[in-house]
C-alpha cells in the first residue's frame, strides 16, 4: 500500500520506543520539550542549499521584539509549520527561515516607557547609550520569543535565524537605499505628514488608526464682524489651527462669494489680512461653501496652498504646543482650542457651535495619541513604478493571492498608493545613509563607500521606517546583496502565510522591493488568513480582558492541542474564534489518538512485512483501507488549497469515527479468534495507523512522533515519507460496512431509548441470513453487548434493521412499568406541545401579526412534537408485556 522506507540514515533510531514503553496516559509536558530538542540536535529542520531536492521556502513574518508571541502568532506559525513539515516529508528541501523585526517605533516606545519608570528619558542617556539599552531589550525579549517558538514546535532552521538589524540585513538596507536614491526613487521633500506628538516622529498613513471621537464643530465669521459685510463663515473642528490660516477658499462657480475672490478678509484674533481664493477642491454644497486654508496643518489645504502660492507657517512645535507669539503661545493644542473658541465667542465671531460633534480622528497606532498633520521635511519613496510592478505580478499570475476573492484588498492598495514617507525621527533603527556638508552638500553613501569626513559634515539623524527593512526580508535573509547559494536555491519563496490586516503594511512593500531588486516577485502564493478572536467572535484586547497567553494553554493542554484547535478554525481569509473548551476538546482528541494507538500496539498492530493481498482481507480490512485512500486524497487536496479547517476535520472524523470507533472495535473479534485473519487485520491496522500518524504529524507533531516511532521503530516521523494515494478502492466493502454501521447504530439507539446502559448485556437472536450482516455476527454482538439466546429466551422486542431482524429479550433488563410510566409522561408532554402549536398556527390573527421568524419557529416546534410522538409510540409498542 505505502512505502515505509525512511529518509533518515537511522532506520531504528536510538530513541525509538516500543509499545511497552508508552505510558498508559499521554502527558505532553513530559515529552514535548525532549522531542523538540532531539529534532533540532539531529538537524531535521536544517535546509541544504546544495541539495538536488526541489526547494520549498517560507520566510517567517518576523515577530516584533516588543514582547511575547500571542495567539495570532501561534495560529500563523501552526499553518507555516504544517506546510513545511509536509513538504519535507514529500521530499522537498524545505526551509522555514526564522527571525525577528526590530520594530522601530514600537520597540523604542517600550524602552522609553522603561526609562520613564526609572525617572529618565532617552535624552538623559544620549543616542549611543539609548540604542545600547534597546539592544539589551532585544536580547531579553527576543530570547523569550524564540523559546515560545520552540515550545510551539516550530520546525524552523535555527542556523539561519535573522534579525532586521543584523549586519547582513543592514548592508542590504543601505544597498537598496543607495540604489533607489541614485535611480531617483528616493527623494527629500517638505510635505504634510502624519506627526505623533508623543512619539515625536512622522508616521505613515497605514500607521494611523481612525476612530469616531466626540469633538466640537464651530462656525466662525472671518472678515467683518456683522452679517452682510465683507465676511465669510467657515466651520472647523480644529479652531487652534486658524492661527496658521493663510487664505479662505471658495468654489470658482459659487456666486455667493464671487465678489470676494481676489480680495482679503481679516483673520480673527490676529492683525493679518488673508486672501479669498477660488479653488475647485471646495465643495460648495458642504457647510457654508467657504473653507479656511491652513497649508502647514492639513493635507488638502497644503495642496491648495501650493496651487495658489500661499505662505505655509507652522503654528505649533513637535509636541503640539502653540508657537505663535501672542496670548495662546505655550498652550497645548487642545488647551489652545478651548481658549481660542472662548476668545472668538467674546468677539461675537462664533456663529454656531455643535457639540458633541462625532467625527473621524486619526490616532497613532502605537501610542494612541491624536495625530497632528504637520508640514515637515522628510524622505520619501516614489512608489508609482514600484506599485505598478507589484500589481502586474499578481495580475499576470506570477503571484497568486489565496483566497482569490481577497485580491481586491491588494489591488485597492497598490493601485492607489501615495508616495511613502520613510524617515522617522527616532534613534532605534537603520540610520539614513545620507551626509550633509558645510556648504549644503548632500551625499548618499553605499555600504562599500566611506562617508565624507571633516569639519561641518554630519549624518542625517533620522532612521528608516521599519517596513523598509522588513520589506527586503524575503531576499535579505537569504544573503542578498551577495549572490549566495541560499539565494539561488530558495528565492523566490513558495508561500507567504500572513493576515489580511497587513497587506498594506508589509505584503505590498515586499512585492515592490522584490520586483525592484530581484526582478521577480518574492512569493508564488500569498495565503491570507483572518484574525484570531475569542469564542464569541470578539476581538482580543487587553481592554476587553480576553487576551490569552498561548503558553498558558500549551502548559495546561499541550502544544498539539493548541495547534489542532487553531488549524481546525483556519478557513482562508476568515477570522478564527477560539475558546478554552475547544482546546480541551483537542486535548481529548490527542488522548484518543494516544490511547487507541497504544491499545492497537498492545494487541499486535504491526508494520512488519508487506500488506497481504486483498483476497486475504476481510471486508472490514478492505473498507478501512479504501476509506484511508479517500481521506489521503482529500487531505492532499485541502493542503494544496490551504484549507486547514477542512483537512483537520477530515482527519479528526476519520481517526475517531472510523478507525478507532469502528475499525478497531470490529477487528477485536478477529484478534480474539486468532489465526491468519487476525494476522492480516493486525498488519492492516498497523498500515492504517502508520499512514494516519504521518497525515496528522504536520499539525500535531509531538503525539504523532511518540506513537509513530513506537509503531515503526523508525528514527522520526519528521523525516518519514509523506504517504501517497495508492488507488485502493473497494466500494463493495464500503457499502457492506455501511450496512453494519447502520444496523449497530439503530440497535444502539433502541437500547438507549429503552433506558439500557451501554455496557448492559441483553439476550438476542439475530436473523442475518441472506444479508451483508451475516459475516459480521460476532462483531455485531460484541459492539451491541448481545448475548446468545438461551432456552428461556423470550423475544419481547423485534427490530427490522438493514433487511435483517434483531430480536431482544428485555424482560430482565429493564423495569417495564417504570419505563412505560416515563414514556407516558413524555408522550403527554409532546401531545400538549402539538396541541398548543397547532392552535397557534390555526389562528389567522396570529399568522397575520407575528413576524415570519416567529411563525417559522412555531412550525419547527410542531414538527418536532409530531416526530417525538411517533418515536415514543414506537418505543411503547416495543416494550414487553
Amino acid at each position: 500500500m505505502t512505502d515505509n522506507t525512511q529518509q533518515s540514515p537511522e532506520p531504528h533510531g536510538p530513541h525509538a520506543a516500543s509499545p511497552a514503553d508508552l505510558p498508559t496516559q499521554y502527558t505532553p509536558a513530559e515529552v514535548e520539550e525532549t522531542l523538540y530538542e532531539r529534532w533540532v540536535e539531529r538537524g531535521y529542520f536544517e535546509a541544504d542549499a546544495k541539495s538536488e531536492k526541489p526547494p520549498y521556502t517560507i520566510v517567517i513574518p518576523p515577530p516584533n521584539v516588543t514582547g511575547s508571541l500571542h495567539l495570532g502568532h501561534a495560529f500563523q506559525h501552526t499553518m507555516m509549520d504544517a506546510l513545511t513539515r509536509r513538504k519535507r516529508m514529500q521530499g522537498y528541501e524545505a526551509l522555514w527561515l526564522p527571525g525577528m523585526d526590530h520594530a522601530g517605533i514600537a520597540t523604542q516606545n517600550k524602552v522609553e516607557q522603561q526609562l520613564a519608570e526609572e525617572g529618565r528619558s532617552r535624552g538623559d542617556l544620549g543616542r549611543e547609550a539609548f540604542v545600547e539599552r534597546v539592544w539589551q531589550w532585544k536580547e531579553e525579549y527576543g530570547g523569550k520569543i524564540l523559546g515560545q517558538m520552540r515550545r510551539l514546535g516550530d520546525g524552523v532552521d535555527w542556523s539561519r535565524e535573522r534579525f532586521t538589524m543584523d549586519s547582513g540585513l543592514s548592508r542590504a538596507v543601505q544597498t537598496v537605499f543607495k540604489r533607489m536614491y541614485d535611480d531617483g526613487l528616493i527623494y527629500q521633500a517638505e510635505r504634510i505628514i502624519n506627526w505623533c506628538p508623543r512619539c515625536l516622529t512622522a508616521i505613515s498613513d497605514i500607521e494611523v488608526d481612525y476612530q469616531e471621537d466626540d469633538g466640537e464643530l464651530v462656525s466662525i465669521r472671518y472678515g467683518a464682524t456683522e452679517e452682510g459685510g465683507d465676511s465669510l463663515v467657515v466651520a472647523t473642528t480644529r479652531a487652534e489651527t486658524m492661527l496658521g490660516d493663510t487664505a479662505v477658499a471658495v468654489h470658482p462657480d459659487d456666486e455667493r462669494y464671487a465678489h470676494l475672490v481676489g480680495r482679503t478678509v481679516k483673520l480673527p484674533l490676529t492683525d493679518r489680512e488673508i486672501p479669498v481664493v477660488a479653488d475647485s477642491h471646495v465643495d460648495p454644497e458642504f457647510g457654508t461653501g467657504a473653507v479656511k486654508v491652513t497649508p502647514a496643518h492639513d493635507p488638502n489645504d497644503f495642496e491648495i496652498g501650493r496651487r495658489h502660492g500661499l505662505p505655509m507657517p507652522s503654528v505649533m512645535d513637535e509636541r503640539g504646543v502653540i508657537t505663535v507669539h501672542g496670548p495662546f503661545e505655550g498652550l497645548d493644542r487642545f488647551e489652545a482650542r478651548s481658549a481660542i473658541v472662548a476668545a472668538l465667542r467674546e468677539q461675537g465671531r462664533i456663529v454656531a457651535e455643535k457639540r458633541p460633534y462625532v467625527h473621524s480622528v486619526g490616532h497613532c497606532s502605537r501610542c494612541k495619541t491624536t495625530v497632528e498633520p504637520r508640514l515637515s521635511m522628510q524622505w520619501w519613496v516614489k512608489v508609482g513604478p514600484l506599485a505598478k510592478a507589484a500589481g502586474d505580478a499578481v495580475r499576470d499570475g506570477r503571484t497568486q493571492i489565496h483566497p482569490a476573492e481577497m485580491s481586491y484588498r491588494y489591488f485597492d492598495w497598490v493601485d492607489n498608493m501615495h508616495d511613502w514617507t520613510i524617515s522617522r525621527q527616532l534613534w532605534w533603527g537603520h540610520r539614513i545613509p545620507v551626509w550633509y556638508g558645510p556648504d549644503g552638500e548632500v551625499v548618499c553613501v553605499g555600504p562599500d563607500e566611506e562617508p565624507p569626513s571633516g569639519e561641518g559634515w554630519h549624518q542625517d539623524p533620522d532612521v528608516l521606517d521599519t517596513w523598509f527593512s522588513s520589506g527586503l526580508w524575503p531576499f535579505s535573509t537569504l544573503g542578498w546583496p551577495e549572490r549566495t547559494a541560499d539565494l539561488a536555491k530558495f528565492y523566490p519563496t513558495d508561500v507567504l502565510v500572513t493576515g489580511y490586516d497587513i497587506i498594506f503594511f508589509w505584503v505590498a512593500r515586499m512585492m515592490m522591493f522584490g520586483m525592484y531588486v530581484m526582478e521577480e516577485p518574492p512569493f508564488h502564493t500569498i495565503a491570507l488568513h483572518g484574525l484570531v478572536r475569542d469564542q464569541h467572535g470578539k476581538k482580543m484586547s487587553k481592554s476587553f480582558g480576553n487576551v490569552v497567553d498561548p503558553l498558558d494553554w500549551m502548559e495546561a493542554y499541550g502544544s498539539d492541542a493548541l495547534r489542532f484547535t487553531l488549524a481546525s478554525g483556519a478557513n482562508p481569509g476568515t477570522d478564527v474564534p477560539i475558546g478554552e473548551d475547544w482546546v480541551k476538546a483537542s486535548r481529548n482528541f490527542a488522548n484518543k489518538v494516544w490511547n487507541a494507538t497504544r491499545f492497537a500496539l498492545m494487541n499486535g498492530a504491526t508494520v512488519e512485512g508487506p500488506l497481504p493481498d486483498a483476497a486475504e482481507m476481510s471486508a472490514t480490512d478492505r473498507w478501512i483501507l479504501s476509506r484511508l485512500d479517500t481521506v489521503l486524497g482529500d487531505v492532499d487536496r485541502y493542503y494544496d488549497d490551504y484549507q486547514f479547517a477542512k483537512l483537520s476535520d477530515a482527519l479528526y472524523h476519520f481517526a475517531w469515527d472510523e478507525v478507532f470507533d469502528w475499525y478497531v472495535e470490529l477487528a477485536k473479534t478477529t484478534f480474539a479468534a486468532g489465526g491468519r485473519p487476525a494476522e492480516v487485520s493486525r498488519r492492516v491496522l498497523g498500515e492504517v495507523l502508520d499512514v494516519l500518524l504521518r497525515l496528522l504529524h504536520p499539525i500535531v507533531p509531538f503525539v504523532t512522533e511518540a506513537l509513530w516511532t513506537a509503531l515503526t521503530g523508525g528514527a522520526s516521523v519528521v523525516v518519514a515519507d509523506w504517504p501517497k494515494p495508492t488507488g485502493f478502492r473497494d466500494e463493495a466493502a464500503e457499502q457492506e460496512i455501511a450496512v453494519v454501521q447502520q444496523a449497530v447504530t439503530e440497535v444502539r439507539r433502541f437500547r438507549a431509548d429503552q433506558g439500557l446502559q451501554p455496557g448492559q448485556k441483553v439476550p438476542a437472536r439475530l436473523e442475518l441470513t441472506g444479508t451483508p450482516l451475516g459475516a459480521h455476527e460476532d462483531a455485531i454482538r460484541q459492539l451491541l453487548r448481545l448475548q446468545p439466546a438461551g432456552e428461556d429466551f423470550r423475544a419481547t422486542a423485534s427490530l427490522p434493521v438493514a433487511g435483517a431482524t434483531v430480536a431482544l429479550d428485555l424482560s430482565g433488563a429493564i423495569d417495564v412499568e417504570a419505563e412505560r410510566k416515563r414514556l407516558g409522561k413524555d408522550l403527554a408532554a409532546a401531545e400538549k406541545e402539538l396541541k398548543q402549536t397547532s392552535a397557534k398556527l390555526g389562528n389567522e390573527a396570529f399568522l397575520a401579526k407575528a413576524p415570519d421568524h416567529v411563525v417559522d419557529k412555531i412550525r419547527t416546534r410542531k414538527a418536532t412534537a409530531e416526530a417525538d410522538i411517533e418515536r415514543i409510540r414506537q418505543q411503547l409498542e416495543r416494550l414487553p408485556g
